[in-house]
């Protein structure tokens, strides 16, 4: 399992959302090329990175950090999400270096058009994002929009769909573990893995320790996104090395 470090821009800054809500952020460095040097240094191969605003509002005011923050990584290891609702944006993703553009909202609402990214752009380039919150049943239920808006579609059904048009990469975040460092929703991904071995699934939200690590590790999933952990320290360098390719 591959650790990939996550930065969040809002206003050109590095912060964190709890649970996804603006009004709880935590400003971590004005300048994201600090965060990103430092992952890079700890052997950061991959790095996550989420244009906030993008994700609100459909802008693309992060567009000056995203491009500093890929002309620091190695070639193509930024992933990024945010905002990434037509083919200009995502073409205008990979002319600054991105590897892979990170679709959210688009899959769940457009299911046509992302069908058919999948197939112009190649299954490797595009990532799906599914952001959950699980129902009275313990079903995923998707939600949008910076998870502003709560669907009744359930996970699965939506990722069943992808797989006939080649969906390889799935990031799937627990919402209300996000930011909290409650401890990731191990059951979830273990669930996803079971169900659908064939997907390199990404597991979002909750990590906390050096144990979640190799408890999601167990799972089978393919890579972790951690943001908040690491920007606090809470996982020594020596810890990360298992899960860090470059380190």
């Amino acid at each position: 399992m591959q650790l990939i470090p996550a930065i969040d821009l809002r206003g050109g800054r590095c912060v964190r959302l709890l649970q996804g809500r603006f009004d709880a952020e935590t400003v971590y460095a004005d300048d994201p090329t600090d965060i990103m040097r430092q992952y890079l240094a700890l052997g950061a191969t991959c790095v996550h990175v989420v244009d906030l605003d993008g994700a609100r509002e459909g802008t693309q005011g992060n567009r000056p950090a995203l491009t500093a923050l890929t002309a620091l990584a190695p070639h193509r290891a930024v992933q990024v999400g945010g905002g990434i609702r037509n083919r200009v944006v995502a073409d205008g993703m990979f002319d600054i270096g991105v590897g892979r553009v990170v679709v959210g909202s688009l899959a769940v609402t457009q299911p046509e058009m992302v069908d058919g990214w999948l197939h112009e752009l190649g299954s490797d380039r595009v990532v799906l994002a599914f952001d959950v919150r699980l129902d009275e049943g313990g079903t995923p239920r998707l939600a949008t929009h910076g998870w502003e808006r709560q669907t009744q579609r359930a996970l699965w059904d939506t990722v069943e769909h992808y797989l006939t048009h080649g969906l390889r990469h799935v990031l799937c975040t627990d919402v209300a573990r996000d930011g909290a460092l409650s401890g990731p929703n191990v059951q979830l991904y273990a669930d996803a893995v079971r169900r659908f071995p064939q997907i390199e699934w990404q597991a979002s939200g909750g990590v906390s320790s050096a144990g979640d690590l190799h408890r999601l590790a167990g799972t089978g999933v393919a890579a972790v996104i951690s943001g908040r952990a690491l920007l606090e320290g809470r996982i020594t360098p020596e810890e990360l090395l298992p899960f860090l390719p470059g380190a």
